[in-house]
């Protein structure tokens, strides 16, 4: 009796202490303080700053990306810019006869001679979606808060001068977008329902094996799908419906909102409506954010023309400010390098070109050229950066809403900032900025909820049980997101996503002569096209 009253107690005191803590604290609180404690050592590995001196600190996940980015730049000879048109067209359907359906008996990766069967279309085989779709699905999971909120605070930050090196790091960022989008398409598998899989896991693993790397290749690709997962889960769930659950709040009231103390109805509707989209697969994401993202950007670009152009009288002092700012900066935390640094941040962090989610929805199109979607994936970062985050920037700087005193906000305080400063000239705007942010929102975790599950599907096999445990492990997490307040799972999950970068950059820059062996292969058949 003494023993097991002995053995009792020894079980039971650590679950009182923790309840006595629990009591103290709030269960979010200590979950954060557990996690955090755990994990804390891969955040600050992803998100280590490189110390300049002079107030310049510079994350080193940055270098990669953006030295990576203007290699690729430089070795396509500027596609970036010499594509732009044709990329349009593709996307206009100029050159869909040239990608005509060819009836093959069987689909599947036997290679026959060294070309992948994948790249080959296949009547009924041949993808999920169109280019127009393929792009929207990609563009729903990098247009979103970081449009809003990011660039709210690296103007505050940075000045208006950061608004010139995020265009250029956009514009840098095109061509990383296309050789990893071009790879995805070139590599991935077809099922023999049609179904496709795709993404770094595959261009690494058969990529690196065409070049004798195979045991290189499947390691980067079990890191890949290892980041993703983690990342889909945190950056591309929760951490959205969070923001968007915090503004909502504000926005019907504050303290005083009916949702004060029920954030979580607000996660149950969202992964409700997540769910409905999400169990239909690729197609029915697609279907979605084709719709979703065109209105989205549209009502978003239009109001900030609208801003911009009731002050047009500012017009071309804001773009004196930016180019000023851009190379000649004066009471900016640390001067020229730390504008530079601040535009590039937010370019990087905002599209995501070279950390490789953008290459599975990519890789699902409806092609037989691999080439044709990397054309088509380098107007993403064009449209989310170049354009959206522009934008925002030019709103703020014109609206007077970029001061060093905004430079410690957190995202949701940012959206707020900039929220005010189109209410600053459309009285009823930040009600339609609500609605948007959480469109953002939903439109971003359904997108990262089939990026994630790519990764699943790679690791713990394609089967039916697997697939809805995932997509139910999703679901839930929207709730748990909404809910309550866990920095150190969101910090996590954002160096997850940014870790992602790693292997899928390696893999990049050792397949880049395939890549342009397909951008041959593709230009030489609109060449003969025209003739």
């Amino acid at each position: 009796m003494k023993k097991f009253l002995l053995s009792f107690f020894t079980l039971i005191l650590p679950i009182l202490t923790f309840a006595q803590e629990v009591t103290e604290k709030g269960i979010d609180q200590q979950i954060d303080e557990s996690f955090g404690n755990a994990t804390g050592w891969f955040v600050n590995a992803i998100f280590y700053q490189i110390d300049f001196g002079g107030g310049v600190k510079v994350f080193w996940v940055l270098f990669p990306l953006i030295i990576g980015a203007t290699y690729f730049t430089i070795y396509f000879k500027f596609i970036n810019f010499r594509g732009f048109f044709t990329s349009v067209n593709i996307v206009r359907g100029k050159y869909d006869d040239i990608d005509h359906h060819e009836s093959l008996i069987g689909a599947g990766d036997s290679t026959p001679g060294g070309d992948a069967i994948e790249t080959i279309a296949i009547e009924g085989h041949v993808g999920e979606v169109s280019h127009f779709q393929a792009l929207t699905a990609a563009l729903s999971a990098t247009v979103g808060l970081g449009n809003i909120a990011g660039v709210a605070i690296a103007v505050s930050i940075g000045g208006a001068g950061a608004t010139f090196w995020m265009i250029v790091a956009g514009l840098l960022g095109m061509a990383s977008k296309f050789v990893e989008c071009t790879l995805g398409v070139k590599y991935r598998d077809i099922a023999e329902d049609g179904t496709v899989y795709g993404g770094p896991m595959y261009y690494l693993t058969k990529g690196l094996k065409s070049k004798g790397l195979e045991g290189l290749g499947k390691v980067l690709a079990v890191l890949f799908a290892i980041f993703v997962i983690g990342g889909s889960f945190g950056g591309g769930n929760m951490f959205q419906v969070n923001q968007a659950a915090q503004l909502f709040e504000h926005m019907t009231g504050g303290e005083a909102s009916f949702m004060h103390g029920y954030r979580w109805v607000f996660g149950l509707v969202m992964a409700i409506l997540v769910g409905i989209v999400i169990i239909g697969g690729i197609k029915k994401i697609a279907k979605v954010t084709d719709k979703i993202v065109p209105f989205m950007v549209v009502i978003y670009v239009a109001a900030s023309l609208f801003v911009i152009f009731a002050n047009y009288d500012m017009i071309g002092s804001a773009f004196v400010q930016i180019f000023d700012g851009a190379f000649s900066p004066e009471g900016v935390a640390g001067g020229a390098i730390g504008v530079l640094v601040q535009g590039f941040r937010r370019a990087a962090f905002s599209n995501e070109a070279g950390i490789g989610s953008a290459s599975i929805a990519h890789s699902a199109v409806k092609t037989k050229y691999a080439a044709s979607e990397g054309l088509v994936a380098l107007l993403e970062p064009f449209i989310d950066t170049v354009v959206v985050c522009t934008m925002t920037a030019l709103v703020l700087v014109i609206t007077g809403n970029v001061t060093a005193a905004n430079a410690g906000l957190n995202d949701a305080d940012a959206i707020l900032l900039t929220s005010g400063a189109f209410e600053s000239v459309i009285s009823w705007f930040p009600y339609v900025l609500t609605v948007a942010v959480v469109l953002f929102a939903f439109s971003t975790m359904i997108s990262w909820s089939y990026y994630g599950y790519q990764g699943w599907a790679y690791l713990f096999g394609r089967t039916k049980k697997m697939e809805y445990a995932y997509k139910v492990l999703f679901c839930l997490f929207v709730i748990v997101g909404a809910s309550i307040s866990l920095g150190s799972v969101i910090g996590f999950s954002d160096a997850m996503i940014f870790a992602m970068m790693i292997p899928n950059m390696i893999g990049l820059v050792l397949l880049a002569p395939k890549v342009k062996k397909e951008l041959d292969k593709y230009l030489s058949a609109i060449k003969a096209k025209k003739v």
